[in-house]
């Protein structure tokens, strides 16, 4: 039988994951690029929903900013607090993106293995695609021959099935690529390609820091 995993609090764990990868891509992305002013996107909420939920903090949940512990392939390793307990993470922008219609306006899109020792969470894969996502959507993530089913919320997405999530980061560390399928509330169809390699050392950096 397969087994859902409940998510009790996502708008807020997405809310502060969300800060730390804005401060975390902060460190990486270059000060032009910031500069320029961001395209119309599907991911502007009404303001009666996003008073519902903490706006995210360039600085990352409980204003901490995140180390980087070092950077490997695509894959940075990153330290931070949020809400004064320690959490390590592993993160990447997709190395390739396309969209369907073609170049629809997207926020950015990261893949994201976080690790949080005061909650007894290892290795916890989750995805920010860039726009809400359909209602009812389960997104779809292909490594190699390997094929997992994603329980989507917002623009975010987490493993349906819990009991896989070994397994997947397994075979993120074995692969070369790994491919997320989405669609949007507005019917925009993307594929986002992630290249793998340097997560295994990434991961390692994140367990050794938050052991």
């Amino acid at each position: 039988m397969t087994r859902i995993r409940v998510y009790r609090s996502i708008p807020l764990a997405l809310a502060a994951a969300v800060g730390l990868l804005t401060a975390a891509l902060a460190q990486q992305s270059p000060p032009a690029k910031q500069a320029k002013p961001a395209p119309k996107s599907e991911t502007k909420s009404p303001p009666a929903k996003q008073a519902k939920q903490p706006a995210p903090s360039p600085a990352g949940a409980g204003g901490a900013q995140p180390s980087l512990l070092g950077q490997f392939g695509d894959w940075g390793a990153y330290t931070a607090a949020n809400g004064g307990k320690k959490l390590c993470y592993a993160l990447a922008k997709p190395s390739a993106q396309a969209t369907e219609p073609a170049n629809r306006p997207r926020d950015p899109a990261y893949s994201f293995v976080s690790t949080r020792p005061s909650e007894n969470v290892r290795n916890e894969i989750s995805i920010v695609i860039g726009y809400p996502f359909k209602p009812g959507y389960e997104a779809n993530v292909d490594i190699g021959s390997a094929k997992y089913v994603m329980y989507t919320q917002g623009d975010g997405a987490w493993i349906k099935n819990a009991a896989e999530e070994a397994r997947m980061v397994d075979a993120m560390r074995r692969g070369s690529d790994m491919i997320v399928v989405g669609e949007s509330g507005r019917g925009t169809k993307s594929t986002d390609r992630y290249a793998l390699k340097g997560l295994s050392q990434a991961l390692d950096r994140v367990a050794q820091e938050c052991k």
